[in-house]
């Protein structure tokens, strides 16, 4: 049994996948490189240090992948006051707290960023951890934020709560089981085929069973 429930915010959380792939078709379009929105949504949930490459290839990232980088987040900053949470988040994370569970909410997001999002949930005075992009030197599908995540709590016996295939293939890494949920816009199938070990269409549809998954109550010593 896990005693860990590791959370991970972007498109989990708070609702901001279609949001960041508009910011990088954007951002690729100042460079004069046009990639259709499904290929860039299909990368959501990788981190922005592979997902130039990922949607644009290797010259692209070669050429210019850090001025991409820097107009992604012009973009972002642009938009992110339109970000808001899912329902039944705080919810949800205040019932997997009430069960015993510690709780780290990993994101791969500039600081600036998962700060605001914590405030939108109300997360900060139930989360025991949380991360950013500074935490880790390889972001999704690597699991070192993963990894980081369950230091900092101690743990070895965790459950990952996210959204996209990245999150799945990151977990199955380190042989953590994802609850995967389809508010990030990837079909139930995909999630399935990317190692989830259950998919929910909502957090609330995920709060409701909460007794048919790891969650349904923290390990013990």
């Amino acid at each position: 049994m896990a005693d860990t429930a590791v959370f991970d915010v972007d498109g989990t959380l708070v609702d901001t996948n279609y949001h960041h792939a508009i910011c990088w078709y954007r951002a690729l379009l100042r460079h004069d490189v046009v990639v259709p929105l499904w290929h860039i949504h299909r990368a959501i949930g990788m981190g922005g240090d592979r997902l130039v490459a990922e949607v644009a290839g290797d010259d692209v990232e070669s050429a210019c992948g850090d001025s991409i980088r820097d107009a992604w987040e012009e973009e972002f900053d642009g938009l992110v006051d339109e970000v808001r949470p899912f329902e039944a988040a705080h919810d949800l994370l205040a019932e997997v707290k009430r069960r015993g569970f510690a709780l780290v909410l990993a994101s791969s997001g500039k600081a600036k960023h998962v700060e605001k999002f914590l405030d939108l949930v109300d997360a900060k005075s139930l989360a025991d951890e949380w991360t950013t992009s500074e935490d880790a030197e390889q972001s999704k599908p690597a699991p070192d934020l993963l990894a980081v995540a369950m230091e900092r709590v101690g743990t070895a016996s965790a459950v990952m709560i996210g959204d996209s295939t990245w999150d799945c293939r990151a977990a199955a890494k380190l042989d953590v089981p994802t609850l995967a949920v389809r508010n990030g816009g990837f079909s139930r199938e995909e999630l399935v085929e990317a190692g989830a070990a259950a998919v929910f269409d909502s957090l609330d549809a995920l709060r409701g069973s909460l007794d048919d998954t790891e969650l349904r109550a923290a390990a013990r010593d």
